[in-house]
């Protein structure tokens, strides 16, 4: 595994990648986390925490399942500590993908998100969607 690559995936992307195995969100993952790890702060991991719970997606996900997601995860991941404060994204919910790629010097943010992926790019960071990303890697 290549250390030097760094990727951010909004909570959208990870949990669709979490429900459709197969789906492009999730072999954007798998080809991410082969090519370098992914990188999550406080509030982005609190975030994806806190929406994987939810009980909406009881249907999708056993409880084991979540767990074993999480800690699939949790082997390629890395916890950015001190991000710094971003107002860029006409959400600024999302403003914190952006504030995290910046702290990492990530690789790219992976979104399906329109109000993200508009910035294309951002400060040099691509935001791409899952399936860019996977044609990004070819």
């Amino acid at each position: 595994m290549k250390a030097s690559k760094r990727y951010v995936f909004d909570t959208n992307t990870l949990i669709s990648a979490a429900i459709f195995k197969n789906s492009v969100p999730a072999n954007a993952l798998k080809a991410a986390i082969s090519s370098g790890f992914l990188v999550f702060s406080p509030e982005t991991q609190d975030e994806f925490f806190s929406v994987l719970t939810r009980t909406k997606f009881d249907r999708y996900l056993t409880q084991s399942e979540r767990v074993d997601f999480v800690e699939f995860l949790t082997q390629y991941h890395l916890l950015i500590e001190e991000v710094p404060h971003v107002e860029a994204c006409r959400d600024p919910k999302d403003d914190k993908f952006l504030a995290l790629a910046i702290a990492a010097s990530a690789s790219a943010i992976v979104t399906g998100d329109d109000d993200l992926l508009v910035l294309h790019p951002f400060r040099g960071i691509c935001i791409l969607t899952p399936a860019e990303f996977l044609v990004s890697l070819a």
